[in-house]
């Protein structure tokens, strides 16, 4: 990797790097929001309500999609990352008010708060 990249001196490097990072919080997202689906459909109720369930995967699906627009460097990678904040957003109000004091969902609001916050940056 070039110097320039490494130390982000160069506008271009720097952008690079807050992509690198906002990949990174979208796949780490994807990872939690599609392992929360068995931990709520194991716990039942209204943690496996469909409503739920379909915004976990609705994150995990978009955090994927936003993933690969910017590793393509997708000219539309703004607005898919906008697209992917608002519902990164959803998915942790979700997985609070159900979650209560479940660590594993408290963990998942916030994995999902971070993409969101990642997100918007990049989406400018």
């Amino acid at each position: 990797m070039p110097h320039h990249e490494q130390d982000g001196s160069t506008g271009h490097a720097t952008m690079r790097g807050s992509m690198k990072d906002c990949i990174d919080a979208c796949n780490e997202c994807r990872d939690s929001c599609t392992e929360m689906v068995r931990h709520c459909l194991e716990l039942g109720g209204k943690h496996a309500g469909r409503e739920h369930i379909g915004l976990l995967i609705d994150c995990a699906e978009i955090c994927a999609s936003s993933s690969g627009f910017m590793l393509r460097e997708s000219k539309h990678h703004k607005t898919v990352c906008s697209a992917c904040a608002e519902v990164c957003r959803a998915c942790a109000e979700s997985c609070r008010s159900i979650g209560g004091d479940d660590e594993v969902m408290t963990h998942c609001a916030e994995v999902c708060e971070r993409c969101a916050e990642s997100c918007e940056r990049m989406a400018g």
